[in-house]
């Protein structure tokens, strides 16, 4: 299945001008949700699939004080020695109702359709790691409005 991100550009501008050239130029294409959390998160957007990858520099966007992370919105994962609102190509989209993280991860969007997939590949998981079978993004396009 597919689903859609609206990505919000008032919050985390620079963040999704790199999302936007980073699925412009295919990077996503082919790549896995190497982490997948039930009830918390999948995670996506590394060319390695090993969590470690990424597009090879970072952007940062602090986000707000208050900032939650709740089912649907899409943020930017970091290492815990990065400093709030770094990213690099990794994303994760929160299953949870609130997952309770502090405000440090850039908030890049929210899903606005076919959040169904989104549960359906939140299914798959088997603790904090990779899914039970394999989840390949086949093509990340990019839509104006």
């Amino acid at each position: 299945g597919s689903f859609t991100i609206r990505l919000d550009l008032d919050r985390a501008p620079k963040t999704a001008a790199s999302l936007v050239s980073l699925a412009q130029n295919g990077f996503f294409d082919g790549t896995t949700f190497h982490r997948v959390v039930p009830g918390f998160v999948i995670q996506g957007g590394d060319p390695t699939g090993t969590g470690t990858g990424g597009p090879g520099y970072q952007t940062v966007d602090v986000p707000p004080p208050g900032s939650t992370y709740t089912e649907g919105v899409v943020a930017m994962a970091k290492a815990g020695f990065e400093a709030p609102g770094t990213s690099g190509s990794q994303f994760f989209v929160v299953t949870g109702a609130d997952i309770g993280l502090p405000a440090e991860y850039a908030v890049v969007g929210k899903v606005t359709e076919g959040l169904e997939t989104v549960k359906a590949i939140d299914a798959l998981g088997v603790g904090d790691g990779p899914p039970s079978q394999p989840v390949v993004i086949e093509k990340v396009t990019v839509v104006s409005e």
